[in-house]
């Protein structure tokens, strides 16, 4: 079958700045394969992008840029006979890591040339589409103070929730999944539909990206004490074994709270006020991997 490719480019987009993205997939990529570039060049203007892979007769398109671009190309992907393709450029690039999409940038191509499909679930958050992961708490309040920042990477996200550690308190939420109901003071809430928020940091270590269900990660408070146990945990796959975790899974979750609390979905952050509406799409986006 013949491919007709979009490379959707985010020049903002992450750490790998410092390479000229079309002139290494110009140089890069076979040229028998059609393809085009769409350049996202307004941050806040995604929709003549969005009309732009949707008139196009493509059967890839390509999000060449961090988990924000790659939400936002896999929003339009998703429901439809597009395919989702990933040139990882982010800080996280957890989607990408998740579905053993290369880091070097070059092997990535090779990927989206081989052209083999696989089909995953989605979900959304107050009707926004995540792929990934989607939290509230102290994930969510990072996902918001990086935005922010001016410097992008690993180095800047550890350094940031350092500081922001100290000076955060827990919140009170009341949670039902699949009408089960609990009530619990959290540091964070994370419901994930892959494992990871990126970087190999995994926060739900037994969700699967096909199974029709998504994990809910409740993490309690805790002293400064547990930090490096809770740290080699997330790293090493092992944080459900945690007592300060509590695992839960289901396909419709609804997270109560008092007040507007910062939100992420895929790293992206939202402000959101009293309620959650957290559901799953089963088997919605087609993937290239």
């Amino acid at each position: 079958m013949s491919h007709k490719i979009a490379f959707v480019i985010n020049p903002n987009a992450g750490v790998k700045k410092k390479i000229d993205i079309i002139d290494f997939i110009k140089t890069n990529f076979p040229k028998h394969i059609a393809y085009d570039f769409i350049v996202w060049k307004n941050k806040d203007d995604f929709e003549s992008v969005k009309q732009q892979i949707l008139v196009g007769n493509y059967s890839i398109a390509v999000a060449c840029g961090g988990d924000g671009t790659v939400n936002q190309v896999a929003s339009v992907v998703a429901h439809t006979n597009m395919s989702l393709g990933i040139f990882p450029l982010g800080s996280g690039n957890g989607l990408a890591r998740s579905n053993r999409i290369p880091m070097d940038l070059k092997l990535a191509l090779k990927i989206i040339e081989k052209a083999e499909i696989k089909t995953i679930d989605g979900a959304t958050v107050n009707e926004h589409p995540f792929f990934c992961t989607a939290g509230i708490g102290f994930d969510a309040h990072i996902a918001n103070e990086f935005a922010i920042s001016t410097k992008r990477g690993f180095v800047t996200y550890f350094k940031t929730t350092i500081k922001e550690f100290f000076g955060y308190t827990p919140q009170h939420y009341k949670i039902t999944i699949d009408g089960k109901k609990i009530e619990t003071d959290a540091f964070l809430i994370t419901v994930a539909n892959a494992g990871q928020w990126g970087n190999d940091v995994y926060i739900a270590p037994e969700a699967e990206l096909t199974d029709g269900i998504l994990n809910i990660s409740i993490l309690k408070p805790f002293t400064i004490i547990a930090i490096p146990m809770i740290g080699v945990k997330l790293f090493s796959k092992k944080i459900h074994t945690s007592i300060k975790l509590q695992s839960e899974k289901g396909k419709s979750i609804e997270i109560e709270y008092t007040g507007e609390l910062p939100v992420h979905f895929d790293g992206e952050p939202i402000s959101v006020k009293e309620k959650l509406s957290i559901k799953i799409k089963p088997l919605s986006l087609k993937i290239v991997c």
